[in-house]
């Protein structure tokens, strides 16, 4: 018999970590629904057309594929099998894949329900999504994303509105020190006009977007390899000078000097931005959470605007949020000209640092707040009235199910965190009351059925 496994980069989730996620999913919730977003949910296998293509080369990769139902073999592609040419045989055995993220399945979901929906859309959906990444600290292959949208508008309002978001809900968690990193990919396209290399742009991106990881000489390394010119490399390595500087401000008047004065695409964003920004503050974000970070590239191939990151200071794990403007992510469907922007919340990693930081609340326990005791048999009608009076005062509350001695139940409610433990045994019924013991510090006290629902806090 084989020893019982699951998947790496998976995880089981026992009762105290899922009273700590459902806590975390329930302030998430409802920030969304205060912000006006609406829920949906799309399944949990789409077409693979549906992805490929979306992601560029590398996310491409970390697709899960599912194979066909059947004999897929039968209908497989007889000359990439022989060959063993993997990429070449896929279109012929696999149709479907997991779900890499929240965003493109929703692009899909609009197009096809797009007469049913009013528009500006503003959308929020909590599920999981799978990616053959290699595992590792923060890093899994099954996570759960909480994402956020508001498509059909170009308004820079609904980037504000995200922003707030972000900053509600982060504080809402109690994440500590945590930073709103912001850039745009127009400032990055202007900076590629500036310095040239345009028509290298992707592989650009793909190397700034490393630099947190690989440091300045890791990213002039990539650079040269990939073939970019001294001169080009000197002015990227400008560009990390920057984040030397501790303000926003500096950092965004330092970058305009970088761009060229006929860029007007790119000197709007900049504009742009530092608007954004100043609203941000206005509507109580602090400055110190918000960074401009010119570096930051995200390589989703479908961010066109603003683009977002959150990172916490000295936690265990990177970005534990992240998102972007797209110009036309439905167009991608058959349905042009549908602005939209969105964000997502890495559920996961939001864990991992409250976690790290020892910040979950007292509320995010597990377990009932009073357990009834069975002293003899003659007490079980009394403990299954009291049971339902708890559980009707909106108390969570459950009965021992076995007449086992004291000492076997009080140790079960001490291990489950039970916070109360009441008891009626001869004595107590004669006097019509309870004993309730108090779990944390041992004090205990004699109380009737209405001044026991009373002592409930």
């Amino acid at each position: 018999m084989s020893k019982p496994s699951i998947p790496k980069g998976t995880r089981d989730f026992g009762p105290a970590v899922m009273a700590r996620r459902n806590w975390m999913f329930s302030i998430m919730r409802n920030a969304f629904e205060r912000h006006g977003f609406q829920p949906i949910e799309t399944p949990a296998m789409e077409n693979l057309s549906t992805l490929t293509g979306k992601y560029g080369e590398e996310g491409d990769q970390l697709i899960f594929r599912i194979l066909n139902n059947g004999d897929f073999l039968s209908k497989a592609d007889g000359q990439a099998l022989q060959s063993k040419d993997s990429k070449g045989l896929i279109p012929s055995i696999s149709k479907k894949a997991l779900r890499y993220d929240l965003t493109v399945p929703f692009a899909r979901f609009v197009v096809m329900s797009r007469n049913e929906l009013q528009f500006p859309f503003r959308r929020y959906q909590m599920q999981n999504v799978w990616r053959g990444d290699r595992p590792g600290k923060g890093r899994y292959q099954e996570f759960t994303q909480c994402d956020a949208d508001i498509i059909g508008s170009e308004s820079s309002l609904c980037e504000l509105d995200l922003m707030l978001l972000f900053d509600e809900v982060l504080k809402e968690l109690g994440v500590p020190e945590y930073r709103i990193a912001i850039n745009d990919r127009r400032l990055l396209n202007g900076l590629g006009r500036s310095w040239g290399v345009s028509n290298q742009l992707g592989d650009l991106t793909v190397a700034l977007d490393k630099w947190d990881k690989i440091g300045t000489q890791g990213v002039v390394k990539e650079l040269s390899e990939r073939g970019f010119s001294d001169a080009v490399v000197g002015s990227i390595t400008a560009l990390f000078a920057l984040l030397e500087e501790p303000s926003y401000s500096a950092r965004m008047h330092g970058l305009k000097g970088m761009l060229l004065e006929e860029d007007h695409e790119a000197h709007e964003a900049w504009t742009e931005l530092q608007l954004l920004f100043e609203r941000a503050i206005n509507c109580g974000v602090h400055p110190d959470q918000l960074v401009f970070d010119p570096a930051l590239a995200r390589g989703l191939d479908y961010y066109t605007g603003a683009i977002f990151e959150v990172r916490v200071d000295n936690a265990p794990v990177g970005s534990i949020c992240g998102g972007g403007r797209y110009a036309d992510l439905t167009g991608i469907f058959g349905w042009e000209g549908m602005s939209g922007v969105g964000i997502s919340f890495g559920a996961d990693r939001i864990y991992d640092v409250l976690e790290h930081f020892e910040c979950f609340p007292e509320e995010s326990r597990v377990g009932s707040k009073v357990m009834i005791v069975q002293m003899d048999a003659e007490g079980v009608e009394d403990a299954l009235q009291l049971l339902q009076a708890l559980r009707k005062s909106g108390v969570d509350a459950e009965l021992y199910p076995d007449a086992a001695k004291l000492k076997k139940q009080l140790k079960h409610a001490a291990d489950i965190g039970v916070q109360f433990v009441a008891m009626r045994g001869e004595k107590e019924r004669v006097s019509n009351v309870w004993t309730l013991r108090n779990m944390t510090t041992g004090d205990q006290a004699e109380y009737t059925t209405e001044e026991l629902l009373k002592e409930m806090p």
